[in-house]
């Protein structure tokens, strides 16, 4: 059958499935690989690569998905309100690692993408990686670059920092729960609070709030950038 008779529900329903796989994998095998965030992702691309689908083909079901990153982002105001009494508590804390953290992530994007020669427009779609999804595109969106090519290098990010961020554990000296969650909520966004909740409540909780504020201040540098790209 030609891709282009597949309705669109076909590729929601079976984007949907993917993942519904990927969670039954990973909760056969907790490694690395069986990420759910990782392997729906393969799955998904296995499935457009064996129907000879194109991008648009996708896109007709895949779209509804994409749209859902607008409450999810709204969503993200939970944790905020829910964690009001870390915030007071630890502000000082929370805005210096959380800034120090920003810097080091979108300038070190900056310069790995600069070293490897990249267009400026994709240099600046790969500045966000470091940043939970539905923040990073829309930091895509708003420089002009491509929010798809975001999404990958986000998946990528997560993944590696979840798995390295377990090694590190074992070898920095973080003694705190708010360390420990603040390193994984920073380094590898929602992997890194899935990975987090494996330690611990704490540092599930403070890894979730540094994620978010971390996110916010990506959308903000995002606003500003495309700002002065249309002065």
């Amino acid at each position: 059958m030609p891709t282009e008779t597949l309705p669109g529900l076909f590729w929601l329903v079976a984007t949907v499935g993917c993942y519904a796989l990927a969670r039954l994998i990973n909760a056969r095998f907790q490694a690395w690989w069986s990420s759910p965030l990782l392997l729906a992702c393969v799955l998904s691309l296995a499935l457009v690569v064996g129907l000879h689908a194109k991008y648009d083909d996708y896109m007709r079901g895949g779209h509804w998905l994409l749209l859902l990153l607008g409450p999810a982002t709204e969503a993200f105001a939970l944790p905020i309100y829910e964690q009001r009494a870390l915030i007071r508590r630890a502000w000082p804390t929370l805005l210096v690692g959380v800034t120090c953290g920003c810097l080091l992530a979108l300038g070190g994007g900056w310069l790995l993408s600069g070293w490897l020669g990249l267009p400026h427009a994709l240099r600046l779609s790969l500045l966000p990686r470091s940043f939970t999804t539905p923040f990073a595109m829309a930091f895509a969106q708003n420089v002009g670059g491509p929010p798809e090519l975001t999404a990958v290098c986000v998946i990528a990010t997560g993944v590696l920092g979840a798995t390295f961020g377990s090694l590190l554990l074992h070898v920095l000296p973080l003694r705190t729960a708010f360390a420990r969650g603040a390193m994984l909520g920073m380094g590898a966004h929602g992997t890194g609070v899935a990975k987090a909740r494996e330690i611990g409540a704490e540092e599930e909780a403070v890894a979730g709030l540094v994620m978010v504020l971390a996110g916010l201040a990506c959308a903000l540098v995002g606003s500003v950038i495309s700002l002065l790209q249309s002065a």
